[in-house]
């Protein structure tokens, strides 16, 4: 027997709860979602994660909004299992992060004084710490990707005053590591330890990682926007190739440039 179709909301509210009655309708008659548990669902709710940050560097706001919608409904869902299994409901949920975002701005709900973002990330790991946390880098996740995990790592202890007072001095740090790579990483030599030479090599990538970072650039952005140029290019040069009868394995290098440097003029 078909279910009547909830017709579509006009306020916040209404449309959440509207998300609630055909998420819980769902589980209760699909096959499907009747089987998903927490950990079915989170790889699918990394891969959401994913798509909406594509979405998000594409500037591709539609594809945003969909990817949005996506992820609020994994957000329900485990809510629902949780709900199922008597742990948690969604009211908590939204009440608890309500209540952690109140705590968190005593400039706004309080009499502290915080006229700039840098006194309200001191102020927020300060409470965190007051809360129970046992260290500043307790809450970065440790399956985070390294490079995205360095930059939360030091855009943590830099909310408690743990960081360079200059960007200059940043830089030298870059350079001082770059030395110490080059060192380790001479292609004049034979014998090249790389154990040694891969512990310098990180601590190079997370030199340049907190250069960006001062300069307010988000190096996980950057890299990838870098890696969309360079697929694009590759990808116009295997094309181009292939349209003018050439098999890509067997091209020399400096025939792959002519249309790499056409790419390039592209984008």
């Amino acid at each position: 027997m078909a279910h009547s179709i909830p017709p579509a909301k006009n306020t916040p509210s209404e449309a959440f709860e509207r998300l609630l009655e055909v998420l819980y309708t769902l589980r209760l008659e699909c096959p499907w979602d009747k089987k998903q548990t927490m950990e079915s669902l989170r790889h699918l709710t990394i891969e959401e994660m994913y798509e909406l940050a594509d979405a998000i560097l594409d500037k591709d706001h539609k594809e945003i909004k969909n990817e949005l919608g996506d992820i609020l409904m994994h957000l329900v869902f485990y809510a629902r299992i949780a709900e199922e299994e008597l742990q948690f409901t969604i009211v908590d949920v939204l009440n608890g992060i309500c209540d952690k975002l109140i705590s968190r701005h005593p400039h706004i709900y309080g009499d502290v004084q915080a006229e700039t973002d840098e006194v309200v990330k001191q102020n927020w790991e300060s409470i965190k710490l007051k809360e129970g946390n046992k260290s500043v880098l307790s809450g970065v996740p440790k399956s985070l990707p390294a490079l995205v995990k360095a930059y939360r790592i030091q855009d943590k202890v830099r909310g408690v005053g743990f960081d360079w007072e200059d960007k200059k001095q940043v830089w030298e740090k870059v350079e001082e590591e770059l030395a110490e790579f080059k060192a380790e990483f001479n292609i004049e030599q034979e014998n090249i330890n790389l154990e040694r030479a891969e512990a310098e090599f990180g601590d190079l990538l997370f030199s340049l990682i907190n250069y960006a970072r001062h300069l307010g650039i988000n190096p996980e952005n950057a890299l990838e926007k870098t890696n969309k140029k360079f697929m694009f290019r590759f990808n116009y040069l295997e094309e181009k190739s292939k349209a003018d009868g050439k098999i890509l394995c067997q091209m020399s290098l400096e025939e792959m440039d002519v249309y790499w440097n056409e790419a390039k003029r592209l984008k």
